[in-house]
């Protein structure tokens, strides 16, 4: 009877600290490249929903349009969004970010919206009499009291693009989805699970932060829990 290999490698164990130091700069690369898709693409949706909300808020005929666009365009399955995207940016990373960007416009354009709709109309008239005018308004009273809304949606929207840079893996640029990917087709067990809790560290993380970001900008939700 031949006994088991020693290394993990070879036994293709699930679990492999020489997976983890024979591959280390792989495992970077890959991080790497997940981090820059996810904060390229959050980064770019945030400045595309702002103004979007912004819209909505200030002509009520707008809302009902941005929103519906921005809800089918989240109703779309990843496949067939990079493949929509194919044509005009091709087998690249902007596709993956391009993608991204459509997906978080659902969730940052209505929590954004719903921000500034929750902002008391007596505040409004209060600082219009102060001599805001609609721009002062919108910097100073407006968006900051529609911040913890806003970061919710920022939160929610940062995780789940952690989670769909994954499916870029597709056209060669998915971050650790690149290694899932590969680690699937010739069943790699220590890759696989490895990529896999990387991704979910990263999301956790940038909660986390984003939640930290949150408070030290919201004080007053604090003294109001108090």
């Amino acid at each position: 009877m031949t006994a088991p290999p020693d290394d993990c490698l070879a036994r293709n164990d699930w679990i492999c600290g020489a997976y983890l130091t024979t591959r280390k700069q792989i495992l970077l690369d890959a991080v790497v490249q997940h981090l820059q898709l996810t904060v390229a693409a959050v980064l770019i949706g945030l400045a595309l929903a702002l103004p979007l909300a912004v819209l909505a808020r200030r002509w009520r005929w707008a809302s009902g349009p941005v929103l519906a666009v921005t809800t089918i365009l989240y109703t779309i399955p990843s496949l067939a969004m990079f493949s929509l995207l194919l044509p005009v940016y091709g087998l690249s990373a902007s596709l993956v970010v391009a993608g991204l960007v459509l997906y978080s416009l659902t969730l940052l354009v209505r929590n954004i919206l719903a921000g500034l709709r929750a902002v008391p109309e007596e505040t409004r008239q209060a600082a219009r009499g102060l001599g805001y005018g609609p721009v002062r308004l919108l910097l100073t009273v407006e968006l900051p009291l529609a911040l913890p809304a806003a970061m919710a949606g920022l939160r929610i929207a940062t995780v789940s693009a952690v989670s769909l840079v994954t499916v870029g893996a597709i056209v060669g640029f998915g971050g650790l989805g690149n290694l899932i990917y590969a680690g699937m087709n010739t069943y790699f067990k220590a890759q696989v699970l490895t990529a896999s809790v990387l991704c979910v560290v990263i999301a956790v993380v940038a909660d986390v932060l984003l939640l930290g970001v949150q408070r030290l900008l919201t004080p007053w939700t604090r003294a109001a829990r108090g």
